[in-house]
């Protein structure tokens, strides 16, 4: 993600809003990718695998806590932000969706500049956590590579020993 422009995968039911959504945030500088259901959502993330994932709670068939909960059972995108768009009058439905895993939930009507700041900040908080996991696998390898070279010296240090012993 460091160094390329974030992919955002925006997902609603409704044709005028994905294509809102998608200009508002392709004018900001995000290359953004769309679908109308869960479906097709999961789908778009099999083609290319998004940064962050901007969805409608309320869609028919599956909603928008099925397609964090998706997601989430997917190992290679289980830590992908996921932010839900949530009407009004969903307060239960905005506890669901965090309760269910999702980043953040934005409540319509919402200004655009308050959303972008949001997907900023996820998009921010899974570079850090991305390179803290790059941090701890090297700290790893160099563990292993230590026990591997103290094997080794523990391993000269026996035979040596051992040749001291027959010499004595």
């Amino acid at each position: 993600m460091a160094g390329t422009v974030p992919r955002i995968l925006v997902v609603d039911p409704k044709a005028a809003h994905r294509a809102l959504l998608a200009r508002r945030l392709g004018d900001e500088g995000f290359q953004v990718a769309t679908a109308d259901s869960t479906g097709a959502a999961i789908a778009q993330m099999h083609l290319a695998t998004a940064d962050l994932v901007l969805a409608e709670l309320a869609m028919p068939v599956f909603d928008g806590i099925s397609l964090t909960h998706r997601i989430r059972a997917t190992p290679l995108w289980a830590d992908t932000p996921v932010i839900l768009i949530s009407g009004r009058s969903e307060h239960d439905g905005i506890v669901r969706a965090l309760a269910g895993g999702a980043d953040d939930v934005v409540v319509k009507p919402f200004h655009f500049e308050v959303l972008v700041a949001r997907i900023a900040r996820q998009l921010e908080r899974a570079r850090t956590v991305n390179a803290l996991r790059a941090d701890v696998a090297a700290i790893d390898a160099r563990r292993v590579e230590r026990a591997i070279a103290l094997g080794e010296l523990q391993d000269r240090f026996r035979v040596r020993e051992a040749e001291w012993r027959e010499r004595a």
